[in-house]
């Protein structure tokens, strides 16, 4: 049903122009917050993190799922018109630090919180000529997977699917010594083994794939986020990279490097709360039900 969903979603952004397309997302994105009320809750304490109390948690999370409409549509719009129309309008702030890192031919890992339309990094990378692989979560429909692989390369990115364990490591390992960037959505532990942390104040887990690469591989993780910008367009944000930490044993080091890096996940939220469209359980206090909201 998802992978026929998607081939109808694509039909029909392709007929659009972008302004309608963008905006039919949002309105639907919109009307799905008056359905889907578990994810509205989800939503609602997530914003609670964000933006603290005093705010209007129904309406920021009606947002929430209004930039979450937009995300999808601008995906299915692309996938019929290809991304040199939405390049235009990308704007990016600190490439220098990946043009740098390219140019001494080091690898790199782009760290991703759910935020804006991350995908539109395909973009960068393709710009710049930087060969850029995502990890990808799988579907589990051989179709649905052809379907992300086709459209994932459309964007210029090479996929790895997330349950392809040892090989999606050693080839993540092979593309980063090959001076290449590696796509991690850093912001959400899928598997809850992660590596413990404290993120907007409150103890959870973030996945150890940053970590665990660069101190493999040497390569430096940099925070990046793709903000949506009013109408059409999108704001690009490299970040520094993450200081490596030096002393400690090897868990020691990698939970340093993962709270440094929870840490610019905030700071990258807090620019735009309302585009952070992470809309599932995210901290043992979400499960339990003993969260804020």
């Amino acid at each position: 049903m998802n992978y026929l969903f998607s081939r109808s979603a694509t039909g029909v952004m392709g007929i659009l122009s972008e302004p309608v397309a963008r905006n039919l997302g949002r309105f639907c994105g919109y009307l799905a917050s008056y359905f889907c009320r578990g994810r509205m809750r989800m939503a609602a304490r997530h914003m609670n993190r964000a933006l603290g109390t005093g705010t209007d948690l129904r309406q920021a999370s009606r947002e929430v799922f209004a930039n979450y409409g937009r995300y999808w549509a601008e995906i299915f719009w692309i996938r019929s018109h290809g991304v040199k129309e939405v390049d235009r309008h990308i704007v990016v702030d600190g490439i220098e630090q990946l043009r740098k890192a390219r140019d001494a031919g080091r690898g790199m890992i782009l760290a991703f919180p759910h935020l804006g339309n991350w995908d539109m990094a395909g973009c960068v990378a393709l710009r710049e000529q930087i060969p850029l692989t995502a990890v990808v979560q799988a579907p589990l429909r051989r179709r649905a997977r052809e379907y992300v692989v086709e459209l994932q390369r459309k964007l210029g990115i090479e996929v790895v699917f997330a349950e392809e364990r040892g090989i999606s490591t050693s080839a993540l390992v092979k593309k980063l010594r090959a001076g290449g960037a590696v796509a991690l959505l850093s912001d959400r532990d899928l598997t809850g083994t992660g590596v413990p942390v404290q993120f907007f104040d409150e103890e959870t887990t973030l996945p150890a794939g940053p970590a665990t690469l660069a101190q493999l591989t040497g390569a430096p993780i940099f925070p990046m986020a793709v903000y949506f910008q009013p109408g059409c367009g999108h704001r690009t944000v490299v970040y520094p990279p993450l200081e490596p930490a030096t002393t400690g044993s090897l868990e020691q080091r990698l939970r340093i490097r993962t709270q440094r890096l929870a840490h610019a996940l905030e700071a990258m939220v807090r620019e735009a709360p309302t585009q952070w469209h992470l809309l599932r359980p995210n901290w043992p206090s979400d499960r339990n039900g003993t969260g804020p909201v």
